[in-house]
């Protein structure tokens, strides 16, 4: 098994947007192609800043490439992703990152089985 952490630090003003966005959009073209969400998490952070990240749980670093290649090429998802940017207005995500968008990918120290995950 291999564990993919993606974070974001937004504007705290934009949280309830960007749930809304991953809870609509995002997360359904996820698990429609096989990608596991273990979880999602929100922190604020100094000032008018926050961190969301979310942990996934794929087989393979292949299995990991081949969803996100499938969610890529599903016309009907990406449409719907350039409609939300355009609803919010593009230009606020250059207002609303505070940083770039980071992905690390992990595995594990201790059998599955021994945690919450089996």
């Amino acid at each position: 098994m291999i564990y993919r952490r993606k974070t974001y630090i937004i504007a705290s003003s934009f949280v309830e947007e960007f749930n809304a966005l991953f809870n609509d959009i995002l997360l359904p073209a996820q698990l429609k192609y096989g990608a596991r969400l273990i979880g999602r998490w929100h922190t604020q952070l100094e000032g008018e800043t926050s961190e969301i990240f979310a942990m996934w749980e794929y087989d393979t670093m292949e299995q990991y490439e081949e969803i996100e290649r499938k969610i890529k090429a599903d016309q009907e998802h990406v449409r719907r992703v350039q409609e939300r940017y355009d609803k919010l207005g593009r230009h606020r995500y250059a207002e609303v990152f505070r940083r770039e968008i980071q992905q690390q990918f992990f595995t594990s120290t201790v059998n599955r089985d021994r945690t919450i995950l089996h």
